[in-house]
């Protein structure tokens, strides 16, 4: 995706305060980027990166592996349908800010039940419109993902030198343990099964089915629905649960989920467990952050992206049949396939980078992808995966 030789990263706002502009963001590098605030006051930092997709904004600033980010929209009509409480992913928000070419206009959707700016208050979400969110996009491509602070304030008065100190002072993602802070408290049966228009959610089923025991990272709701849909009883557990909690449910299969920060981090408590699942060879589906962990689990290490995947339109190729799945993701780190011990064998591969996006262990009932296949936003070309992994439980 990013270019040979990247060029300078180029100018995106004046460095001055425009007349009328009530929301920033503030780079760690200095850079200034003026603009409209909307949605709640106050100041959030994070690492700015982009997403591609042109529908779906409400399930992507509740995505729980958007926490510690910064959501720049490429596509320039955000919030055009409103908000409702169908779309949430989490009852959280993962997302601290989003940054828009144009401030949302007033909703026009039969399923919107308020605005994007009034939902965003509500949830704590800064939002900044009025920027070239193009000549940002560029920006991270050739300079990668920055850290910076976004600020909303309606009076227009900011503290630069104390938002700069912010962006500059924020750690970044790598090395940072997330999932702690995202993951559901408790353990609880899941009940609800995949949304269709004018029905609302699904029944779950009842005990007979196989049962799946889901380790939640960050996960979406989604997510669950989707294993529901595919066959599986679901119990959901904290990103903290140990191998004899998890044990304790007698699972038919384990599912890893999603989730934010640097898998190193979070695998040094989720790492252990999942080696342990392996030793008792209990099937194991994991996505995105918990492919990630498999892949440390057996072996493999994982990098820091320059930009990362974030959209509802990546292509991943299959290995086994050289098919093309369009894809949903939302990942800043990957398994790096040259680090792949001998029994694991690569199943998918990003068509943008040539990027690890998938991999299976030899002799195991143990699978991963770096996509999320639930979609929510986006392509449901992978719904497959559920199916084969609830399909080949006991």
């Amino acid at each position: 995706m990013a270019p040979a030789t990247p060029s300078a990263a180029p100018e995106v706002a004046p460095a001055k305060q425009p007349a009328g502009a009530t929301g920033v963001l503030v780079l760690a590098d200095g850079a200034l980027l003026w603009g409209i605030g909307y949605g709640a006051a106050g100041a959030a930092v994070g690492e700015v990166c982009f997403n591609t997709a042109m529908t779906g904004y409400q399930e992507i600033l509740t995505d729980p592996s958007y926490a510690g980010q910064i959501v720049t929209f490429t596509f320039p009509h955000i919030g055009n349908v409103g908000a409702n409480p169908e779309d949430m992913e989490r009852g959280v928000h993962g997302a601290v800010g989003c940054i828009t070419r144009e401030l949302p206009t007033t909703p026009s959707n039969f399923r919107s039940v308020q605005p994007l700016p009034e939902w965003m208050a509500e949830q704590g979400v800064i939002g900044l419109a009025g920027i070239d969110t193009r000549a940002l996009t560029r920006r991270i491509r050739d300079a990668g993902a920055p850290n910076g602070v976004i600020a909303h304030s309606p009076d227009g008065r900011f503290d630069i030198d104390e938002l700069l100190a912010m962006a500059r002072g924020w750690p970044g993602l790598e090395g940072l343990d997330l999932a702690k802070g995202v993951s559901r408290a408790d353990t609880g049966d899941w009940t609800g099964g995949a949304w269709a228009l004018g029905q609302g959610y699904a029944s779950a089923g009842g005990d007979a089915r196989p049962h799946v025991v889901a380790i939640d990272y960050g996960a979406k709701d989604n997510i669950f629905r989707n294993l529901v849909k595919a066959g599986a009883r679901v119990t959901v557990v904290p990103a903290t649960a140990t191998l004899d909690e998890v044990l304790s449910h007698k699972p038919d299969g384990v599912f890893l989920s999603n989730g934010p920060g640097d898998p190193a981090a979070t695998g040094e408590y989720a790492v252990p467990v999942i080696r342990g699942l392996l030793d008792r060879d209990i099937p194991l589906f994991g996505i995105c952050l918990g492919h990630q962990m498999l892949g440390i689990a057996v072996g493999a290490r994982t990098v820091k992206m320059h930009q990362g995947h974030r959209g509802a339109n990546h292509p991943v190729q299959r290995a086994e049949d050289g098919v093309v799945e369009i894809t949903s993701m939302n990942h800043g780190f990957a398994v790096d396939a040259a680090t792949l011990p001998a029994g694991v064998v690569e199943t998918h591969k990003s068509l943008f980078d040539g990027s690890n996006c998938g991999i299976a262990i030899t002799g195991k009932q143990a699978f991963s992808v770096q996509y999320h296949p639930e979609a929510s936003p986006g392509p449901q070309d992978s719904f497959y995966l559920f199916e084969k992994f609830v399909g080949g439980l006991k």
